[in-house]
């Protein structure tokens, strides 16, 4: 089976490039500069020339501090941008997965969010986000949007890798912990999404297949459990590691607000798909030791 999945560098990207040969497909990445979600003409073309059995929606701008001042710019890339991904899936003929996230909620639940749950982004990102499923959910495409929160893995920029590059330098980080979240490995997640792939492709009629899905890592955690996570497995391997201050959304200001409740109830991809992530931090412990694998080597 061919996937075509829009971007190159991003970890969702890399982690289906290194789970395809094992998963038995064929991952096809399409970015920028033949495919540019920020001038999406000709979007249909490029992926066309893929010839894939489904389409992965991955691209996105992703600053959300920086959206706060570039809104239309991460409106065109996530709304726009993915809105034409989708038109090209129905041209194709082929089912979609766009990826969304849990910033198109509001954070003020206080249970983790399920699909149903009303909508109401705090931030320009999430609000660009969320109107990309719009743009998909209009297309008339084929479409399974699939939400996640919180990513890391040893590619790109992620909360995991900048906890050891600060534990080299410090001894005590100051970490949010009055936000919680559900960590997600992008590795594990590249697995999901594979095999939601497969499942769509093998049963392109059965509606209870499509829809909107949450996947993310078992379990909850604060930014601060995250971060000792992290700094429990570098230790253990004789990586860098840093004592956690923990601290309140308040004394760490950012541009973009953040939702305090990010965790994602996923019983419904497990549910219908059959699917259900790992606990996060056994994901975390394996990602650090892959982290760290090359300056031990």
């Amino acid at each position: 089976m061919r996937i075509a999945v829009t971007g190159r560098t991003g970890q969702v990207v890399q982690s289906l490039l290194a789970r395809a040969q094992a998963a038995g497909v064929t991952v096809i990445p399409v970015g920028r500069p033949e495919l540019d979600l920020a001038q999406p003409n000709g979007v249909e073309q490029v992926l066309a020339a893929a010839k894939p059995d489904c389409i992965i929606n991955a691209a996105a701008y992703t600053a959300v501090d920086r959206a706060e001042t570039e809104p239309e710019l991460a409106l065109r890339i996530n709304g726009a941008g993915a809105g034409a991904v989708a038109v090209a899936a129905v041209a194709l003929g082929v089912p979609l997965i766009q990826i969304s996230t849990d910033y198109v909620f509001d954070g003020m639940a206080p249970h983790p969010w399920r699909e149903s749950d009303a909508t109401a982004p705090l931030s320009a990102y999430g609000r660009s986000k969320l109107a990309g499923e719009d743009a998909v959910m209009a297309s008339g495409a084929d479409w399974t949007i699939l939400r996640t929160a919180w990513v890391y893995s040893p590619y790109g920029a992620n909360f995991v890798k900048t906890m050891l590059r600060l534990a080299e330098t410090r001894a005590e980080v100051g970490v949010v912990s009055d936000q919680l979240g559900s960590p997600t490995s992008a590795s594990d997640l590249a697995e999901t999404i594979i095999a939601m792939a497969k499942t769509l492709v093998a049963r392109p009629k059965d509606a209870t297949l499509r829809g909107v899905f949450h996947a993310a890592g078992t379990g909850e955690a604060s930014w601060a459990d995250l971060a000792e996570t992290v700094f429990a497995a570098s230790a253990a391997l004789g990586g860098p590691s840093a004592r956690v201050r923990r601290i309140a959304t308040i004394d760490y200001p950012t541009p973009a607000r953040r939702p305090s409740n990010s965790r994602l109830d996923c019983s419904l991809l497990a549910a219908r798909h059959g699917l259900c992530l790992p606990p996060w931090q056994g994901s975390v412990q394996s990602c650090v030791a892959t982290l760290l694998a090359p300056s031990r080597s």
